[in-house]
């Protein structure tokens, strides 16, 4: 999957960072952050016959922040 950008996007998270592909978001007041991920024909394809995505977050020994994968674009604001 590529992260996309979208209208709503305020930041991009990695930018200058060539060791990672940068990341547009919105970032809210409250801290919370939304991006956009695209599937490859590849990936839809396997997802719509097995369901399944698998999610890697690089903590870097730092405690996992709550993550929550949708369908749906979620509420901007």
């Amino acid at each position: 999957m590529i992260p996309i950008a979208f209208k709503e996007h305020n930041m991009i998270f990695a930018k200058g960072q060539p060791q990672y592909k940068q990341l547009p978001a919105h970032e809210n007041k409250e801290g919370k952050v939304i991006t956009c991920w695209k599937m490859s024909f590849t990936e839809w394809w396997k997802f719509l016959f097995t369901g399944r995505i698998w999610l890697t977050v690089l903590t870097f020994n730092n405690p996992l922040q709550p993550l929550k994968p949708e369908i749906n674009k979620p509420a901007i604001g």
